[in-house]
């Protein structure tokens, strides 16, 4: 049994007995229902409104206010706003927040005198004790925080891919570098072994064949023209009887298809395809000199002022003057008006690859959420085992001291006479390369001066400590799964891979076949923030192989591994249908939801979310396990606390409300702002509606003054609202679609 098996039959055992190993009681999860919500007793009723961030510290503690309605029993409702202290648990994957230990702080009652107002403090309390706890989505909190004026940043390298253009069906037979091939044994094939598609070469005739998923074509000459192949060489039926290659034996003799023969490009460098579905066809963004190809899952678009096409991959922008190329970075100094493309826009998902826009700073805050985890220190390392191709060897990291091992999938990093790993985000330490391993309590410095030219750099996105209780903690961010923060001219975005070319492994046994072992790779895998489902990347279906998944697919027939590195670009998993393979971490999944570094190991050794499991869905006739909470008192993520039925979201009359930082209430009616006093609601003017002359009496002058400073605060967060609202919706729609949302996904555009 393999290595991949055994993980999964242990994963899913430790599931099942997961409430005896941990002493776990089990609790139903649901998204956020929206806002604003209401929680009902014998005192009365509270209706509270979205929390509005003032600060949130290290993604652990949270300051805000919110603006809410308090009805006693028997008596009138009154307006006011709460400020409240609480501590968080992040889900990244579920993208869902638990805020719990709440501290009311203050509260303030515009309309009431200082005796009804305590007493109307004393009864928000209730509503909010210590030990409540409620769920916000994700997408909405980062919305709402302010975002810090530096992120860390990375220099990755931005050199363009080669980019090839079809507007017909096509697909990218990528070579990693160039080709080698190993032989068939008794037969006179060979294949290249460093293929994203199943690639062979029948050297009686110096003639190629490849396997689409669907059909055979043939050709002379890899950079020719590819035609079907309707018959295969007789050698080829020895492939049957190899169960190196039980895969593709269904597809020997070749099957009936009607499929009209693709275009194949092919590549042995970093290659991306723009693919119309037919001519090009161009929409306009209203209020810009911008048009995007609506008929291609490309993001591809063309400024009408400069005639210059602009290209998204791997979130960089490249232009050129024509689709032939050539193509060069752009992300520095794009055109001002991608930042003025509308959030409505079907092309609106771009905005997040684009310099100082709203949803960049979302994306990169969101790049920097740790994912944390209990480690179970004695169970972890009874785990952690590295399998060698050989005996181990090792090479030096350029610019430091250290050493990484070459001949194994793991990351394996030599410090001295001390060998580290890091598995599936957790890090070990050993005296000797084979281990045993033993669960680290801390990682030296040292091992995060690794730079990104190195194909170890993403463990220098993973983290270990001791707690105060003596647990040890792992945290890891998106770097780990391969998205990294970049710096440009104005802020900051987010890129995935690191642009690096990493030389493969390649080992020849004396029997068997080669084996190969490809690092991440940054282009081919159309990956990029994904603007529906709120996530770093998914699978465009447009030069994959298998059930339309694209990117590099390297398949190792000696090992029978098959790993496909673009359903894991992502720095929280993968979102497309299928198994998925993430080359930066070795994590495997076979789910269509998304998947995370931690979720292979089980909750006896790893719990997420201060102790709560959350590393699994676990479904059987007595229902669906999707979170926990432990005997210690320790709260699920994205669960609703203690005494937290919070109620779902409720509609009211009194539309959507808003706590300035002075106290007030206001709402926004859509021609203006209103501000709630012991006189009910009263429109105010703004710093922009102001009359000039105040000694000549006018409607508009005598209403109450907005501060400017509270206008700007209230514009601002009732934009930040829309968008965490739009981006909450899009992620729901996306689960509720098993992550076939579009955004570089294989659907349509929106």
């Amino acid at each position: 049994m393999n290595k991949t098996k055994i993980a999964f039959l242990f994963f899913v055992n430790v599931i099942a007995l997961s409430g005896v190993l941990l002493g776990l009681h089990t609790r139903t999860m649901g998204q956020d229902p929206g806002w604003p919500r209401q929680k009902v007793a014998k005192a009365g009723k509270l209706v509270y409104y979205q929390p509005q961030v003032d600060a949130w510290s290290k993604s652990k503690q949270l300051d805000f206010r919110i603006a809410l309605t308090i009805t006693p029993t028997g008596k009138p409702t009154t307006i006011g706003v709460a400020v409240i202290r609480a501590q968080t648990d992040v889900d990244v994957d579920n993208r869902t927040v638990l805020i719990h230990d709440l501290v009311v702080t203050e509260t303030h009652f515009a309309s009431l005198d200082a005796v009804e107002a305590d007493k109307m403090n004393q009864l928000v309390k209730t509503f909010l004790p210590g030990d409540s706890s409620v769920t916000i989505s994700l997408d909405r909190l980062v919305a709402s925080v302010e975002k810090p004026a530096d992120a860390p940043t990375v220099n990755v390298r931005n050199d363009p891919p080669r980019i090839f253009v079809s507007n017909r069906p096509s697909i990218l037979v990528h070579v990693d570098g160039n080709p080698v091939f190993g032989k068939i044994k008794d037969t006179k094939m060979e294949f290249v072994v460093n293929s994203n598609f199943p690639l062979f070469l029948d050297k009686s005739k110096n003639t190629y064949y490849v396997f689409t998923g669907e059909q055979w074509l043939t050709t002379a000459n890899l950079q020719g023209q590819w035609t079907k192949a309707s018959a295969l060489p007789k050698d080829m039926t020895k492939l049957k009887a190899d169960t190196q290659w039980a895969g593709l034996s269904a597809a020997i003799p070749p099957p009936p298809s009607s499929k009209p023969v693709p275009s194949v490009f092919y590549a042995t460098t970093p290659a991306e395809v723009i693919l119309f579905q037919g001519p090009p066809v161009y929409s306009k963004i209203p209020g810009t000199q911008l048009v995007y190809a609506s008929n291609s899952d490309s993001d591809l678009f063309v400024d009408n002022s400069s005639l210059t096409y602009y290209y998204l991959a791997a979130g960089r922008w490249f232009r050129a003057s024509s689709l032939d190329g050539p193509w060069t970075f752009a992300t520095p100094d794009l055109p001002g008006d991608f930042s003025r493309i509308p959030p409505t826009s079907s092309a609106a998902r771009v905005l997040a690859s684009v310099p100082g826009t709203e949803q960049a700073k979302d994306a990169v805050l969101l790049a920097q959420i740790p994912t944390t985890a209990i480690v179970d220190a004695k169970g972890a390392a009874a785990l952690a085992k590295v399998e060698y191709t050989g005996t181990p060897e090792f090479k030096p990291i350029d610019g430091t001291t250290l050493f990484y091992a070459t001949n194994t999938a793991e990351k394996v990093i030599k410090v001295g006479d001390v060998y580290y790993l890091c598995l599936n985000g957790v890090w070990f330490f050993a005296s000797a390369a084979q281990g045993p391993w033993t669960t680290a309590t801390t990682v030296p410095s040292v091992i995060y001066t690794i730079p990104p030219s190195s194909p170890v750099y993403n463990v220098t996105y993973v983290t270990q400590t001791t707690t105060s209780s003596g647990s040890v903690q792992s945290s890891y961010t998106a770097g780990y799964l391969g998205t990294f923060i970049v710096g440009v001219t104005v802020g900051a975005i987010i890129a995935n891979g690191s642009g690096y070319y990493y030389p493969p492994y390649y080992h020849y046994p004396i029997y068997g076949y080669p084996i190969y072992r490809p690092y991440a790779v940054t282009y081919g895998a159309g990956a990029y923030y994904n603007h529906y489902t709120g996530g770093y990347g998914a699978a465009r279906g447009v030069y994959g192989p298998y059930g339309g998944v694209t990117g590099r697919a390297s398949y190792n027939p000696y090992t029978g591994t098959y790993a496909r590195s673009v359903t894991a670009y992502g720095p929280y998993g993968s979102a497309s249908a299928g198994r998925a393979y993430n080359p930066y971490t070795g994590t495997a999944a076979a789910t269509r939801q998304a998947s995370n570094a931690y979720g292979s190991w089980g909750t006896s050794v790893v719990s997420r979310g201060n102790e709560a499991v959350q590393t699994g869905h676990v479904s059987n006739s007595q229902g669906t396990v999707v979170g926990a909470r432990s005997t210690s008192g320790a709260k699920a993520v994205a669960g609703t606390g203690r005494y937290g039925n919070s109620g779902g979201a409720v509609k009211t009359s009194d539309g959507d409300m808003y706590a300035s930082k002075n106290g007030n209430v206001y709402k926004n009616t859509g021609s203006g702002w209103e501000q709630h006093n012991s006189n009910g609601w009263n429109s105010v003017n703004t710093p922009t509606t102001r009359t000039a002359n105040t000694s000549r009496p006018t409607t508009t002058a005598s209403r109450p003054q907005m501060q400017s400073g509270t206008y700007n605060q209230l514009n601002s967060e009732m934009q930040n609202r829309q968008r965490g609202a739009t981006q909450t919706r899009n992620f729901q729609n996306a689960q509720r679609s098993g992550g076939a949302s579009r955004s570089g996904g294989g659907g349509r555009r929106r």
